[in-house]
Order: structure tokens, then C-alpha cells, then sequence
């Protein structure tokens, strides 16, 4: 691992980052993020022209899935946050050694997971969808999906441990090759094209599993040639896991928010749940693609504080917060001119794309908001300040989010009533890290910081 974007962190790097370093590693790192969006867009792209009932499908099995490997995400950010550290002391084989056992992690919970979800996607995919109809196409395609769930997973971990030690351009390929497999396996097993059996709804499936074990072996290969020991270490796993609890509370909030949203969009009928799934995925196209400045942030703030370098890293913070808010102005307003034409690219149904217009411009006005949000997530992640994260999404989704999504349901304000929710819970989340990044508690120095829980 060489190279001004692999080694160790230098004294310079800690100290002195400017736009070329950041960019360097947040520009591969919104390719990674943004590949699965772009794919599921794709996907629903796809499918959409199967009819309305199997995008519905897509939108409910696709939500639980997601919402599995979301409430996981600690592999990802919990790894690049304590290898990290490690990376700017210059303890380079232990950062590496930290996605050795977090891919043990991610093998046995996504073993879990894939048995849990056979046992239970009946029942789960009836009380979200509401319609027999849409619960049965949800979970002909979520039973194929799911074993997708160990190789989602251990690219996670792969991306953890590679941030960690700045190195974004590996997991950038990967990721990328294994979409690559994943959009000709959709086109040819959705329709049937060139002679490939047509499996509809079921095709997706495979395809997507099929992309996520052509990234996982990638991953998986890259540790071999590490030339480090693999033996699990429990130790080492039950200090990830430590940092892992308060991430995974987070991640809660953010489950129980957006599969309340599907269920009760799901009551208005099949137009309802798949316009919010089409504005919900390109929301997730925005997330991720801010989340790559985070990144960088989290990267570059974890080396600087294993270094103790508290003033760069106060620095950092805020330089990359200031060209997140512009980035995510700039990004709404190029939503706002495309609101007539982007949602025909996904389905011609007139009922989906009336109910799609009813929420676009919650969309559009949130993401000035989220560039705040997402850059301060990832200071905050860097530093290893998981609790106070967890906290105070858990309150900002309680106080903000979930009860204007029952509300929509019981007063029937339909999607305008949910993505009114989604709007004050990212507002109150906006207001929380601010808070958080200006009173300078977060900025705890040395190399073992990652090793202990955040102090609230």
C-alpha cells in the first residue's frame, strides 16, 4: 500500500490537508457510494416496465433488504473509524488487520441474517406491504435477495478497512465490477433478453446477488494478499462491536423511520409506495454522493486525531462541512429544473408520477440541509463520537420523524404527510451536530481512542 493516497498519514498529511487530498479521496469514495443507488435506479428502471405491481414488489423486498445491511453499517464506518486512527500513528498492519476481523464479522452476522429472513419474510413482507399482492411479490424476490446478504456485508468491511488507511480507489473497482455484473444479469433475466431465460421479478434477484459475490471475492483477495494473519481474534471483534452497538442504536432510528414510511405508504396503494420508492432512491443517490465529502472527513479526521493533531482536525471539520452545504445546493437545484422530466425516466404510469410530484419538492428542499448533516456525521464518525450520534438521532426521529408518519396515516395526508416527516427530522438532526461540532468535545486525541466508547 503505497502511494500519496494509500500510505501512512506523514505529519504533513495531518496537519496540512487541502483540496487536492480531500477530493482525492472523496471523489473514488462517491463512486462507491453511489454505484448501488445508480444500479437500484436502474433496477427500477427495469422492472418498472413489468407494470406497477412488481415496481411495488421491488419497493418493499428492496426496503428490507436495505434496511438489513443499513442496520449494519457499523462494518463500514466503525472499521474506517478505528483503522483509521491506527493508519495516522502509523500502525499501519494493525489498520489492515482491523478488516481482517471485521470480515469475520460480517460472514457470520449475514449467515444470521440469511436464516432469520427465510424463517420470517412472509410475515415481514405482509405487514409492510398491506396488499397480499405486493407482500407476495416482495417476498419471492427478498427470498432470493437475502443471500446476498454475508457478500453485502463483507464489502462493507472491505470499504472500512480500505478508508481507514486511505485508500479509495480498490474499493472503488471492486464495487464497480460487481455492478457491472449485476446490470447485464438484470437486463438479461428481467425480459428474457438475447435468449436468457425471462424470470421477471426473480431475475433482479439473482442479478443482484450475483454483482455482491463478484465484489465480495475482490475483497476477500485483497486481504489474502495482505499477507496477514487470519485467524478470528475475539478480542480485537468485540471491540469493534463496542463501537458497532452505538451505530447499530443509530441505524434503529433510521429503520424504524423508513419502514414506517413504506408500510404506511403502502396503505395508499401501489402508486403511492412506488413513487416514494423512486424519490427514496434518488434521496439515496443524494445521501451517498454527500456521504463521499463525509467520508473524507471521517478519514482524514480519525488520522489527524491518532496523531493528536486536535486543531487540524477542527480544521478539517469545517472546511469540508462549508463544500458540502454548496455541493448539496448546487445538487437541488439541478433536481429542481430536471422535476418535470427525471421521474418519466423511471415509469410512465401517470398515477405513480402524480403522486411522485407530490413529494419532489420535499425532496429538493431538504438537500442544502443534508449537506450540513451527512459532513458533520462523518467529523463526528471519524472522532469516534458514536454515542452521541446514536442519541441524538434516536430523539430526532422520535421527536420529529415518526410521528408525522402515523399522522399521515390516521389524518391521510399521503405522501406529502411522510416526506413532511423526513423534513423536520433532518432539520432537528442539522441542528444536533452543529451543536455538537462547535462546542469541541467530540475532538479527543490519541491512538487509542477508537479502542474506548465516545464520552457523551
Amino acid at each position: 500500500m503505497t502511494g500519496t493516497a494509500e500510505g501512512p498519514a506523514s505529519d504533513r498529511e495531518a496537519t496540512d490537508v487541502g483540496p487536492r487530498r480531500i477530493l482525492g479521496l472523496a471523489v473514488p469514495a462517491l463512486g462507491v457510494l453511489a454505484a448501488e443507488p445508480l444500479y437500484l435506479l436502474l433496477d427500477i428502471a427495469v422492472v418498472g416496465h413489468l407494470g406497477a405491481l412488481a415496481l411495488a414488489g421491488l419497493a418493499v423486498g428492496g426496503l428490507i433488504l436495505a434496511q438489513v445491511s443499513t442496520q449494519l453499517t457499523f462494518l463500514s464506518y466503525g472499521t474506517t473509524a478505528r483503522a483509521s486512527r491506527l493508519h495516522g500513528a502509523g500502525r499501519e498492519r494493525e489498520a489492515v488487520a482491523e478488516g481482517v476481523q471485521a470480515t469475520w464479522l460480517a460472514l457470520g452476522i449475514g449467515a444470521v441474517v440469511v436464516v432469520l429472513v427465510q424463517l420470517f419474510a412472509g410475515p415481514i413482507t405482509a405487514v409492510i406491504a398491506g396488499s397480499g399482492d405486493i407482500a407476495a411479490e416482495a417476498e419471492q424476490w427478498l427470498r432470493i435477495a437475502v443471500f446476498g446478504a454475508p457478500l453485502i456485508l463483507v464489502a462493507m468491511a472491505g470499504n472500512g478497512w480500505m478508508r481507514g488507511v486511505q485508500n479509495t480507489m480498490r474499493p472503488l473497482r471492486f464495487v464497480l465490477a460487481g455492478q457491472v455484473v449485476s446490470v447485464i444479469l438484470c437486463v438479461l433475466l428481467v425480459h428474457g433478453v438475447a435468449g436468457a431465460p425471462r424470470w421477471e421479478l426473480a431475475g433482479s434477484a439473482v442479478a443482484n446477488v450475483a454483482g455482491q459475490a463478484t465484489s465480495a471475492v475482490l475483497f476477500g483477495v485483497a486481504l489474502l494478499r495482505a499477507r496477514l494473519s487470519l485467524r478470528p481474534r475475539p478480542a480485537v471483534m468485540r471491540a469493534q462491536m463496542v463501537l458497532g452497538r452505538d451505530l447499530i442504536l443509530r441505524s434503529l432510528a433510521f429503520q424504524a423511520c423508513f419502514l414506517s414510511a413504506a408500510a404506511v405508504a403502502s396503505r395508499f396503494g401501489a402508486a403511492s409506495v412506488a413513487a416514494h420508492q423512486v424519490v427514496l432512491q434518488l434521496w439515496n443517490l443524494v445521501a451517498l454522493t454527500l456521504d463521499s465529502l463525509a467520508i473524507a472527513a471521517q478519514t482524514l479526521v480519525g488520522a489527524a486525531l491518532g496523531r493528536s493533531d486536535v486543531r487540524g482536525a477542527n480544521r478539517l471539520a469545517w472546511r469540508i462541512t462549508r463544500w458540502s452545504a454548496v455541493f448539496a445546493t448546487v445538487l437541488a437545484l439541478a433536481f429542481a429544473v430536471g422535476a418535470k422530466f427525471i421521474p418519466t425516466l423511471f415509469t410512465g404510469d401517470p398515477d405513480v408520477l402524480d403522486q411522485t410530484s407530490v413529494a419532489w419538492w420535499f425532496f429538493v428542499g431538504i438537500m442544502p440541509v443534508a449537506g450540513i448533516v451527512f459532513a458533520l456525521d462523518g467529523v463526528l464518525l471519524g472522532a469516534g463520537d458514536a454515542a452521541f450520534l446514536r442519541t441524538a438521532t434516536l430523539a430526532c426521529a422520535l421527536v420529529g420523524f415518526l410521528p408525522l408518519i402515523w399522522a399521515s396515516l390516521a389524518w391521510d395526508w399521503g405522501l406529502a404527510g411522510i416526506w413532511t416527516g423526513l423534513t423536520v427530522f433532518m432539520v432537528l438532526r442539522m441542528v444536533a451536530v452543529l451543536w455538537r461540532a462547535a462546542s469541541g468535545r467530540w475532538a479527543v486525541g490519541g491512538s487509542d481512542r477508537q479502542l474506548q466508547e465516545a464520552k457523551g
